[in-house]
This record gives C-alpha cells, structure tokens and sequence, in this order.
C-alpha cells in the first residue's frame, strides 16, 4: 500500500495494564489499517532495551499476510471468545481482505470439507502443507520459516514511498535496514538517500536496458487525459530485457517485485527469462510500472512467470494491460499459453477478469456459436482456462462426458454489460514491434 498520510497513529489507547505474550500465542490486537480489533497470531517478538517493553510482529487472521505489521505491546490484548468466533466467521465466510491461515482456521472453526474447499478456490489459498508431496513440504517449511517476518519496511522508488508487503532477500547490510532507497531506472538499491543522490547524478540511463518493443500512441490535444496540460494518462511503453544480458537488472527487479509477491521463488537465476517491463514515460524518462516476465522455453506451455504492477499504479488497468500483452505474444507465435502457478491473489483476480472479457467479446462476435476449441484458438487461452471461466458465468454444461457451450446472444450480452466500466487499455498492434525469441543453437567446438 503507498503511503497517502506520512504520520501514523501512535501505538496508544491499548489496555494499560498491558501483558507479555510469548511467540505463537493468539490475542487481539488493535489494527493500524482500521484502528479496530482484530484476532491475530503473534510471530515473532523482540524487546527494547531502553524501555524493557515488547514489540510483536503479528499476522491477522482475517487478512492477507501483506498487513502483518510490527506493534507496540498497548496494543494487544487477551483475546475473548467472542470476538475469536466473530473474527473466524468473518474468514470463513469471505468477508477477510484476503487469504487467511486457512489450516488454523479449519481446526478452530471445525469447518467442513466442502466449505474448505470453496474458500480454497475463491481465495487461492495454496495447497494444505500436508497436501504436498514430502521434498515439497520440506521446502515450504524453509520458505516459510526464513520469510515470517518481513525485513524491510518501505522502500522509495522515484517520486513514490512504498510500505511493503512481504520479505524480500536483499544481501546484506542493505536486508536489515527498515527502509531501502531504488533507483527507478537501474533499480540499484542503497541504504541511503544521498548515497542513491550521488548515483542518480551519474546515471545516464532513462529507461529499461532493454528493446523498446511497444509505445502507445500519444494523447492527441483533445483528449480528456490532458488537463491544464498535464498528461494524467502518459505514454505506455514496454522493454524487452532478456535475462542473460541484462542479469544485473533483472535480479535487482526480482529482489523488488519480491517485496510484493509472496510466493516468488526467482531472486538470482535469470538467464533462462524473458522480462517485459512496463513504463509510463515522461519528460525525465520512463518510469516502471510493473513487469511480467516468461520463461524463454516453458516446457508446460506457460506464457508468464511471475507479473506485478507495482502499488502506486494498481486498479488503473495496467494489471490486465500486461496480461493481454503475454496472450498477444503467444499469438504472434501461434500457440496458446497460459501462467505459470500459484497465482497470488491480485494475479488470480486479473486473469479471471481478463479471460472473462475476452471469452465474452468472442461469444458476441460469433454469436455464441463456437467450440471450446475455436475459443481457445481465437484468443490463445488454453482449453482448461477457457472451461473454468465459461463455468464460473454458468455457460457451460457437462454432457455425455463432453463440455457443450450453453448459452444465447442475450446472455451474453447481459454478462458483458456487467463488465462495461471496468478500466481497459488498448494494445494497438500496429505499434507492437517484435519477433518471437529463438534459442541459439549450442556452438560446436573443434
């Protein structure tokens, strides 16, 4: 989330006889986001040796592991039993902002199996530990012991402060500080603001070390976007950066986009990925927005790796915008694609929404008289994607062990007026200029 107030209310008007908890236990605390009480698991602790009080690192129940936050000991409390039940009610029904400790929840709330499964496929709640094979849950335990704790707090990148999400493995000394300084065209990151000032001055690159391989048309004087001659809508451009040639680049990319990604594994070994960065370009140069990148051969057809629009450009329709510009290069190399899994939880919403409009633009076009197949083959969405969103509108039935499309043009119309004002960037394709990555034949020696 970006920082919109740079003062945060004070750790105070918690219980005033307040107590000591130790790691793992389950109390209330009183939310920085809402000022409310919420049930949470406290993580991790450390004491000040000044003042000999506790601050608790803590994870809601309700919400999204991106709020987990640092408290002061005020603001926690005994948990009662109401407000336990109230709080478990509210994941189980949805009513969380996010995907919540579903295997904790599923042994205080005693929910069902079917419950559990629809909050599982409505949230995209990764798989139970005990669900994955044995190496599996090894790895897992070890990502999720080394990254409980998120180590940086904010980083400012350009004109933006950032608070992160998540932990990132940034090396050291530049890990244990609270707030990072990224320089938004190489994305070097310094510990300080004038150490990042110095670099700045020598900097000669304005953009991404890559091939431009796409601008969008320039705002024409007429257009609503201009006022008072500002350009609240500028010029998108995409970079081309492969992996093996801009290494430096595309790790201190990973490094950043971790902050904000909870499962991504990528930090180090990138040479074997395409990334497609996404700027917005001014008078200064071109400033990231977000990226998507793909692996150069995926052996499950996958056509993205890991995608982000960084915070301060979320719900502009960048997200879908970058979506729609991995399916137009799966076209230009004539197969369908589809992204690589898990889907974290903002990436999940996207693509439901983009293959909604997309899958819903072709049934008006064609009259809704299409196969499966002829869906996949128009839009490059792979079949088993293309099922999923056609059942999650009620369009389609099961019948003697074939998928038959059901619906008229009049349904379809109604879906689609349901997503008219969602925000849509074109990709003209006139302005898209690129050509499909070959891998270099291995070179013969002698």
């Amino acid at each position: 989330m970006v920082r919109a107030d740079r003062q945060r209310k004070s750790d105070g008007a918690g219980p005033s006889n307040a107590a000591e908890y130790e790691v793992g236990s389950r109390v209330s605390c009183r939310a920085t986001f809402d000022g409310q009480y919420h049930v949470v698991d406290v993580i991790e602790r450390k004491q000040d040796l000044r003042s000999s009080k506790w601050r608790y690192y803590v994870h809601y129940l309700e919400f999204d592991k991106r709020l987990d936050e640092w408290v002061a000991q005020e603001r926690l409390a005994s948990i009662t039993k109401v407000a336990s039940v109230d709080a478990l009610h509210r994941v189980a029904s949805g009513g969380g902002g996010g995907s919540g400790d579903l295997g904790q929840l599923a042994s205080d709330q005693k929910m069902t199996r079917r419950l559990k499964r629809q909050y599982t496929e409505i949230h995209h709640v990764p798989a139970a530990l005990e669900e994955l094979p044995p190496i599996d849950q090894h790895l897992e335990k070890e990502h999720q012991e080394k990254t409980k704790v998120k180590n940086i707090q904010s980083v400012e990148l350009g004109k933006h402060e950032l608070d992160t999400w998540y932990y990132s493995p940034y090396p050291e000394p530049h890990a244990s500080c609270n707030k990072l300084y990224i320089c938004e065209y190489t994305l070097k990151y310094f510990r300080k603001k004038k150490t990042l000032l110095r670099h700045l001055a020598k900097c000669t690159l304005r953009h991404p070390p890559g091939d431009e391989i796409y601008r969008s048309p320039p705002a024409p004087a007429n257009d609503p976007s201009l006022v008072g001659g500002a350009i609240t809508n500028p010029p998108i451009s995409m970079f081309e950066v492969d992996g093996k040639k801009g290494k430096v680049y595309c790790q201190n990319l990973c490094l950043l986009s971790k902050l904000f990604l909870d499962h991504k594994t990528l930090y180090y070994d990138v040479d074997p990925f395409l990334f497609y960065i996404m700027c917005e370009k001014d008078a200064q140069g071109y400033h990231i927005v977000g990226y998507f990148s793909k692996e150069k051969a995926s052996a499950e057809g996958n056509n993205l790796a890991c995608i982000l629009t960084l915070p301060p450009y979320q719900r502009k329709g960048y997200g879908r915008f970058l979506i729609a510009f991995s399916y137009e290069l799966s076209k230009k190399e004539g197969r369908v694609g589809s992204p690589e899994r898990p889907l974290s939880d903002l990436g999940a919403v996207s693509y439901r929404s983009y293959w909604t409009r997309e899958i819903l633009e072709v049934l008006r076009e064609h009259k809704a008289s299409l196969s499966i197949k002829d869906i996949s083959d128009k839009t490059a969405i792979r079949t088993d994607d293309v099922v999923k969103t056609l059942e999650s509108l009620s369009l389609i039935k099961y019948w003697k062990g074939d998928h038959i499309i059901s619906v008229t043009q009049k349904i379809v119309e109604d879906h689609c007026k349901t997503i008219a004002n969602q925000k849509n960037i074109e990709i003209d394709l006139n302005r898209l200029h690129w050509t499909p990555y070959r891998q270099e034949p291995p070179s013969k020696k002698g």
